[in-house]
């Protein structure tokens, strides 16, 4: 393989790895539509549990992906917000759904 091809496929396994599971891109995009506190991140997104948001959460913040913002108030606020970093995935989230909604029209005027 040439040495770019292998570039690429590293960078495209980067990506499939960022991307992959079942939550990480509606956290992405919860939070890109504003929704910043825990509850509000959870009931934008249906199905996903309380546990498995929490660990995505955790994550996307060790990667650097979000940034968790503690409000020392009573009772203590926690707020969640992209970084910058996250929201240059902004484009490739908006292309996915545009795909997505061309592929749904492709597949049910082929039935």
């Amino acid at each position: 393989m040439e040495r770019n091809q292998a570039e690429e496929l590293r960078a495209l396994q980067d990506t499939l790895y960022f991307i992959g599971g079942k939550w990480r891109i509606p956290v992405i995009n919860s939070l890109c539509n504003g929704n910043r506190r825990f509850r509000e991140i959870e009931r934008s997104i249906p199905g996903i549990t309380t546990r498995m948001l929490s660990r995505e959460l955790k994550e996307m913040e060790l990667n650097k992906l979000v940034k968790r913002n503690v409000y020392d108030e009573m009772p203590v606020l926690v707020e969640y917000e992209p970084t910058e970093y996250c929201r240059t995935f902004g484009k490739i989230i908006t292309e996915m759904i545009n795909w997505g909604r061309k592929h749904r029209k492709f597949v049910l005027s082929a039935q």
